[in-house]
């Protein structure tokens, strides 16, 4: 039987933070081993030999504050993932936490199975970037084009039907799933996502989505 995903969270919200632990202790993939209330704390956890899988951390803490925390992360443990919880929806903090090396950005107004569904998503080696967020992203990007084709920053061409793939990426779904959405194969989704990574010059698709977000929709 697989092991449960070792999670240690960082909320500085005692209310917020044992909600989330409430919710997540019904989980049997998903095993809180331990909480902090800010960024020092998680490493202070991590020095005394704790053992973490995924540190799902808040942006806003004090003493030291999520994308700190990240980035110290990257440089000391970097095989722990990192997934941030937030109410901050500006696509800068998404991109300054993806630089900053989470793997995952969600939304404090998501379900408990997106976030569960997230957390199974980084360990398994991808990003993801919560339903809200990919939409409203990937919305802005399509809204720029009124002729079907958008045009990035860097000269790259996205049409309207790469678009429609794009968004369905960004929220986790599997090439046979997007090919179920659309209305088409699963060999043409596989030649489109392809397409997309060969435009883009990007090696896999979570930098195939950071490429997205750094060149069209953000000014």
């Amino acid at each position: 039987m697989k092991s449960a995903i070792k999670v240690l969270l960082a909320e500085d919200h005692n209310i917020v933070r044992n909600g989330i632990i409430a919710l997540l202790d019904g989980e049997d993939e998903i095993n809180i081993i331990a909480d902090a209330k800010n960024g020092q704390e998680v490493l202070d956890y991590l020095s005394s030999g704790i053992e973490v899988d995924v540190v799902l951390t808040d942006i806003n803490m004090p003493d030291m504050n999520g994308i700190e925390l990240i980035t110290n992360l990257r440089s000391n443990f970097p095989h722990i993932k990192v997934l941030v919880l937030t109410m901050l929806d500006h696509e800068k903090y998404v991109i300054q936490s993806l630089d900053a090396g989470a793997q995952g950005y969600l939304l404090k107004n998501v379900n408990i199975s997106e976030i569960v569904f997230a957390i199974k998503q980084i360990t398994s080696g991808y990003k993801y970037i919560c339903t809200e967020i990919s939409i409203k992203l990937l919305s802005q990007l399509n809204s720029r084009n009124s002729l079907g084709t958008n045009q990035l920053k860097s000269d790259v061409e996205i049409s309207k039907r790469e678009v429609e793939i794009l968004s369905l990426i960004a929220q986790g779904y599997t090439n046979s799933e997007i090919a179920e959405k659309l209305f088409t194969s699963k060999r043409t989704i596989e030649g489109n996502r392809q397409n997309l990574l060969e435009k883009t010059a990007t090696k896999n698709t979570a930098a195939l989505i950071n490429f997205v977000v750094r060149n069209r929709i953000i000014d």
